[in-house]
């Protein structure tokens, strides 16, 4: 990409930047990417895109993954990094999932899938026995 597409590019990444909503809004369902796993329900505002996935699997019935990512592009098109704890919580939160708990995990090396600058929390039906109570 020369130095004119990548300009064009980024000026269309801040209109677009620009029309999103300041809190986290439920997206139409027909504006959802095209894909073969495509999410349950998104969340988008000029901070974040959340994406909602039923994990629902026998082990863990009810388990819910939240795939968290910044709405900013980097000058290499890749989503920007860096998303805080209290930024996750308050995601969490703001999607209605305040009173469960939800874990990030960090998986063995040969499972691990690191494609993009993105964030996962597995919601859990049932509070774990650790923590603060």
């Amino acid at each position: 990409m020369n130095r004119k597409e990548r300009r064009s590019m980024l000026a269309e990444q801040r209109a677009f930047e620009r029309d999103l909503p300041d809190t986290l809004t439920l997206v139409p369902r027909e504006e959802y990417p095209v894909a073969d796993y495509a999410p349950d329900k998104v969340w988008r505002s000029k901070r974040f895109l959340v994406q909602l996935y039923n994990e629902d699997v026998p082990e863990y019935p009810g388990l819910i993954r939240l795939s968290v990512c910044r709405s900013k592009l980097t000058k290499l098109n890749h989503w920007k990094d860096s998303i805080s704890w209290d930024e996750l919580q308050d995601i969490k939160r703001g999607i209605g999932f305040g009173d469960y708990y939800a874990v990030e995990v960090y998986p063995r090396d040969r499972d691990m899938v690191n494609v993009a600058n993105m964030r996962h929390l597995w919601v859990l039906p049932l509070p774990l026995r650790i923590g603060w109570f």
